[in-house]
């Protein structure tokens, strides 16, 4: 007998309601917190959408979407690990918060799961995990009686190798990259140290998800927003956020930012979660290295340099590898500011937030790759701690940590003289960033 998720007619009838009732409020009252942009951003025409459902049936399965207008979408399939991508202009994402979490019985069709968000300047994705091969087959719009456009994309299984055939040929678009806006003369002559803020995660990659349903996205990206206006009051730094809203950065292109930026320090907020132990708690601070300080620092790793698999994008080339000498010299000191810059921050973080029993610790995250810009990434604590998570929630605490974490900064940056680095050579092999493709 088939699973299905469909509503009833009265079901329907109510989703239009709910459709017209959501575009009204939008119209009048702005995006929804979970995706909060520039001004317009999300009421220009953005399509809502409002309910997701599967039905399996004979092999096939139907994710099917219920918007407010219809739109056109795009999916391809990627494997390691098997998945599709379903592209969209950008949509307004009003959806229960269980959406996307497939229960054991509904895992016996081609669907485990799926996420959504916004991946890009107008562009939304949703991406599908699969339980083993399968491929899209052609995507249906219907508009119904009551006015509700329904997008339907089936999942077909198949062999392996067909579904390998079908990622190749899939062929993704290049993914918009969220480049610096150019310098002006004014800034080009600003002399101030220019501090790169990476609010971890964003769009279709929550991150981690506390019991309580909150994602890692929304918590590190509000850390972020405060702590560059804490920076910015201060008037003795430039600030520049990889993300300025809920959108998907692949991790190489924050690397990127950063660098052709010529920036001076780069920070990554994240916070982590441990489900099996929610007695473990405190915060971490993290240098890059090729070796992890521990086990439970390479498995982090790992799993943080997963992002773009879960954001249904091939991770791009970070920096290029260490070719001579001056190059590895280079590497060796940007490290070592980078140490430099972590003591500062737990001398100044210790007295106001609980840390971890090893609060500076190594690992190879990729956002920590960048040869000439100092970087460090932050865990601010963890959502699966009731005390942690009460924590990232409080504005006082928030005020307090981001108030520490500027005088750390001011620390670093009062011997600016001693910051002068050699000036990275490139090898003689092309060091250019190869673009990354979804």
């Amino acid at each position: 007998m088939p699973h299905s998720t469909r509503l009833p007619r009265t079901g329907l009838l109510r989703t239009v309601a709910a459709l017209a009732l959501a575009a009204g409020t939008l119209l009048a009252a702005g995006p929804a917190p979970a995706q909060d942009g520039p001004a317009g951003s999300q009421t220009g025409g953005a399509a809502v959408a409002i309910a997701a459902e599967t039905v399996s049936r004979d092999g096939t399965t139907r994710l099917t979407l219920t918007l407010s207008r219809a739109i056109e979408a795009r999916a391809f399939v990627m494997e390691r690990p098997d998945r599709a991508v379903i592209d969209l202009p950008e949509v307004n994402f009003q959806l229960d918060q269980e959406t996307g979490k497939m229960s054991g019985r509904k895992r016996d069709g081609a669907i485990a799961s799926f996420r959504y968000g916004l991946f890009a300047p107008g562009r939304s994705r949703i991406v599908v995990d699969l339980t083993g091969p399968a491929v899209v087959e052609a995507i249906e719009t219907t508009t119904t009686r009551e006015g509700a456009v329904l997008v339907s994309i089936p999942f077909r299984k198949v062999d392996r190798d067909t579904f390998r055939k079908a990622a190749v040929a899939g062929d993704p678009s290049p993914a918009a990259k969220a480049a610096p806006k150019a310098a002006s003369m004014n800034e080009a002559a600003d002399t101030r140290p220019l501090i790169v803020i990476d609010a971890g995660h964003g769009g279709t990659d929550p991150g981690a998800i506390a019991a309580t349903g909150v994602f890692e996205k929304d918590i590190v990206f509000g850390f972020a927003q405060s702590f560059a206006e804490r920076l910015e009051q201060s008037g003795r730094y430039r600030l520049l956020m990889t993300r300025d809203r809920d959108v998907f950065v692949p991790l190489a292109e924050r690397v990127r930012i950063a660098r052709e930026a010529k920036a001076d320090l780069f920070v990554s907020i994240h916070a982590d979660s441990i489900s099996a132990a929610p007695q473990v708690k405190g915060a971490t601070i993290y240098t890059g290295s090729e070796k992890a300080t521990d086990s439970e620092s390479a498995r982090l790793a790992e799993r943080e340099n997963r992002a773009d698999a879960a954001a249904g994008t091939e991770s791009g080339e970070g920096p290029a590898d260490v070719a001579d000498i001056l190059q590895e010299l280079t590497l060796r000191e940007t490290r070592g500011f980078s140490a430099g810059f972590a003591g500062r921050l737990m001398g100044q973080l210790s007295p106001v937030m609980e840390m971890s029993t090893k609060p500076h610790r190594e690992a190879g995250f990729k956002v920590l790759r960048s040869p000439d810009v100092p970087s460090v990434l932050i865990e601010l604590g963890y959502l699966s701690s009731k005390s942690d998570l009460e924590k990232l929630q409080s504005e006082e605490w928030r005020a307090r940590v981001t108030g520490s974490m500027a005088k750390a900064v001011d620390l670093f940056f009062s011997g600016r003289a001693t910051l002068s680095r050699p000036a990275l050579v490139a090898p003689k092999r092309s060091a250019a960033i190869a673009p990354v493709s979804p």
